[in-house]
């Protein structure tokens, strides 16, 4: 088996790329140890000295290591980790454990927006944003104002900001004269 590695514009998060599915569908997003139990394979990368979060996607794995902690200490570590867990014919999620793209229902007068909005970040967002180890969830829209998480690579990326004012809320506020604002949530 073969892992590839891929920088992110965070320089806190590396993307893993075992060549296979991680997720058949969704992502899954482990900003912390806790809740690891519903992956195996977060479990064994958490055990990993200097790891701070886990996130998988359709055919990555995202990983973002402590501030005091060097990629060229715990890259290997990493890299078995992942390899030992493909190795071991486990699923990467325990059970029905999967994570849902996270897409908030939304009903009522502004539903057709909201049909637009997802539509929008499905199409044109959340591909690029995974190119870069990461994804972006939908969690509401309320008098103009998108509200967004971001995951992944993307949490807590030095250009998240940029990301959100410079290019989501330009391309949401061109296709949708109703957004006026894109605001992120953290979870």
């Amino acid at each position: 088996m073969f892992i590839q590695t891929e920088s992110t514009p965070n320089p806190a998060t590396l993307k893993f790329l075992p060549g296979q599915t991680v997720l058949e569908t969704g992502t899954a997003d482990f900003p912390t140890s806790e809740g690891a139990e519903k992956s195996p394979l977060a479990e064994r990368i958490f055990k990993v000295a200097g790891v701070s979060g886990v996130f998988f996607g359709n055919d990555f794995v995202t990983v973002t290591k402590t501030d005091a902690t060097e990629w060229d200490h715990i890259k290997p570590a990493i890299l078995g980790a992942i390899m030992e867990h493909y190795q071991s014919g486990q699923s990467v999620m325990a059970g029905d454990a999967t994570t849902a793209s996270g897409h908030a229902d939304h009903s009522g007068e502004d539903s057709e927006i909201v049909g637009q909005i997802k539509e929008l970040l499905d199409t044109r967002v959340r591909p690029a944003v995974a190119q870069d180890g990461g994804d972006i969830t939908f969690h509401g829209f309320d008098r103009g104002v998108v509200y967004l998480h971001m995951q992944g690579a993307c949490a807590g990326c030095p250009s998240s900001t940029i990301t959100l004012k410079m290019g989501i809320e330009n391309l949401l506020r061109h296709y949708i004269p109703e957004v006026t604002e894109v605001r992120p949530v953290g979870i």
